[in-house]
């Protein structure tokens, strides 16, 4: 049976990638091959070289880049807020606190080892868009990861060395190799690449164009059928 494989950048501390994700999974539940598509979840930082301090609130980091009032920036926060809502989503962008997410992307490398990668992603995307998390602190992350399944003494010991990090350098030295340069970003069976939280038919579009290319034919059966070397 053919294998549709999905790879996806994203970092944790990125409000547009849990939308992403979620408009991505309503398209794939509503895949008739649902079965046969395997996601790759890729390691990317926002912002590698940033601060494991939480100095800034995310409107305060909006207004330090973007520019603006605070009120522009309330608007900016609450438009993505209310496109999250339409998902499904509740956000908190107001208390949330982008930091450095390299820690954060180690410990998903162990929840996918651990086989608890799924609920572990999920906590850490509710913790920074709607808990204020920091998510650069180790006993916050132990935290996270215990209540979605992860031993904490393990996961702060795993914080605690170098383990994961070259699989982490892994994903972001491809994603480079590949053009990716923002998040989220959805490759479809290594040939297809889409940036952005896109609507749901974009993503259900690609499952299907992406897996007629890769799967062979398959035969309907039924009656009224010539077969090759057979008799009709």
């Amino acid at each position: 049976m053919s294998t549709l494989i999905v790879d996806i950048w994203s970092d944790i501390v990125c409000p547009w990638c849990y939308l992403g994700k979620r408009r991505f999974e309503s398209a794939l539940d509503g895949f008739a091959r649902r079965d046969a598509v395997q996601v790759r979840w890729r390691s990317f930082e926002l912002d590698p070289h940033g601060s494991r301090r939480a100095n800034l609130t995310l409107p305060e980091r909006h207004r330090r880049d973007v520019g603006g009032t605070p009120e522009q920036a309330r608007q900016r926060i609450g438009a993505l807020s209310d496109l999250a809502a339409q998902s499904g989503l509740t956000y908190r962008l107001d208390l949330a606190r982008p930091v450095n997410s390299f820690d954060a992307h180690r410990l998903m490398r162990y929840a996918d080892q651990e086989g608890v990668g799924e609920p572990v992603r999920e906590r850490l995307l509710l913790a920074y868009t709607g808990e204020g998390a920091v998510l650069s602190d180790h006993e916050t992350l132990a935290r996270l990861g215990a209540e979605a399944g992860l031993d904490p003494a393990a996961t702060l010991a795993m914080l605690g060395s170098a383990d994961f990090t070259e699989s982490v350098r892994k994903d972001e030295a491809l994603g480079r190799r590949l053009g990716v340069s923002g998040v989220p970003t959805f490759v479809f069976a290594e040939k297809y690449a889409v940036s952005g939280a896109q609507p749901v038919e974009v993503f259900a579009g690609l499952l299907e164009r992406s897996w007629r290319e890769i799967a062979p034919a398959e035969p309907l059966g039924g009656e009224g059928v010539c077969t090759v070397g057979g008799s009709c």
